[in-house]
């Protein structure tokens, strides 16, 4: 935000300067935007009054050296708002997407962490790192440079789908449940189950949330007229269609919904006027609402939540393990390239690490068979 703010001030700031040397010198300028140019054409006035100096040299007061002062000053000025415009272009291409970056690696982009010793939200640069596992192996991973994970899982799959290990179950926390996501997962991968819940879900099971008022999901619906109404008796007719962009351009379609202003006897009805006097208007988002409700299904069936339960024991002892145990919590390269191939080492030796306690347990239980164990049992197919 701040390069953008600074670029349009450089811009107003060349503007002027142009419009200044315009009035001064007649330039012939048409095109204010091509800078280049008109830097051209002011040197080369200088250049005439460098000839014209030099044919009088002895002339003073000299007007031409009065002239060419002034010019070298505006040229001055007009070459550093120049080289401003492009730096901040410089800076733009390296943001992409993105809202921030680090000068001393500029892939990696500045997130809030959980390690925050003064506890004030300060960032640092990072990267967001996203796994798949499978009792606790790691399938794959994806080395994000945005810090929201709503927005890694759609490039996350893409990854594991070209790497042939995307699992039927897709099982996630609440940070990736969003629309976005619900239905790339349905059009592109409709043979997965996804078991994601969205942000508001525990919220909605609560006491607190299914007696508040100010929640649609707890007025009457009328599904043959299309209308709603709330807790006070208001009714809210169906009125139009909408649809909305975010930032992405991703495409959200709602349903607009408009209070009655008057009542049968003609009176108004103050409760469907909001403070400023409008008539209040709720959106009702279909798509969003149907798979909120697959989620929910999803997620409270017995498989369901046997699966969202087994994710806390098969991601989580990752993280923490490569974090206390293996003792890796910085990166010691820059680039995302290198942190990558850094990223690929830990998580070969992670899998090492874990296959050689597997072959461990195997080894014990040839000599134990009276320990039985399930887990135990399931490698020792594989390695018979």
């Amino acid at each position: 935000k701040n390069t953008i703010r600074y670029s349009e001030l450089n811009a107003k700031k060349a503007e002027k300067l142009i419009s200044e040397i315009n009035e001064a010198v007649n330039l012939g300028i048409e095109n204010y935007d091509d800078w280049e140019l008109i830097l051209a054409r002011l040197e080369n006035r200088i250049d005439e009054l460098n000839r014209k100096i030099e044919e009088n040299p002895k002339l003073s007061p000299n007007p031409d050296k009065q002239k060419r002062r002034k010019l070298k000053s505006k040229h001055r000025k007009l070459k550093q708002c120049i080289d401003k415009k492009l730096e901040y272009q410089k800076q733009l291409e390296t943001y992409g997407s993105r809202n921030s970056y680090s000068k001393t690696d500029t892939d990696a982009t500045f997130m809030r962490l959980k390690e925050d010793p003064m506890k004030n939200g300060q960032t640092k640069p990072a990267y967001n790192l996203q796994i798949a596992t499978n009792n606790q192996f790691v399938l794959g991973y994806y080395l994000a440079q945005n810090p929201t994970d709503t927005r890694t899982l759609i490039p996350f799959l893409n990854i594991l789908n070209n790497q042939n290990v995307l699992s039927q179950n897709i099982i996630a926390d609440a940070g990736y449940g969003s629309e976005t996501n619900y239905r790339f997962i349905e059009d592109h991968f409709p043979n997965c189950n996804a078991f994601i819940p969205y942000s508001t879900m525990l919220k909605e099971e609560s006491h607190k949330w299914k007696v508040d008022d100010r929640k649609v999901m707890n007025w009457e619906y009328n599904e043959k007229d299309d209308y709603f109404v709330n807790c006070n008796g208001v009714r809210f007719n169906f009125l139009r269609y909408s649809v909305r962009h975010d930032s992405y351009g991703f495409e959200r379609k709602f349903k607009v919904y408009a209070a009655e202003k008057y009542d049968e006897n003609h009176q108004l009805i103050s409760d469907s006027l909001t403070p400023k006097g409008y008539v209040k208007k709720i959106y009702i988002n279909p798509e969003w609402e149907y798979f909120k409700n697959k989620a929910k299904d999803k997620l409270s069936s017995s498989e369901g939540k046997a699966l969202y339960y087994q994710r806390k024991f098969d991601v989580e002892p990752v993280f923490g393990t490569l974090k206390a145990s293996l003792r890796f919590t910085r990166f010691t390269v820059r680039g995302l390239p290198k942190v990558n191939r850094q990223m690929a080492l830990v998580i070969m030796a992670w899998n090492m690490r874990k296959l050689t306690n597997k072959i461990v347990q195997f080894c014990e239980y040839q000599f134990n068979p009276k320990e039985k164990n399930s887990e135990i049992q399931f490698f020792k197919l594989h390695f018979a």
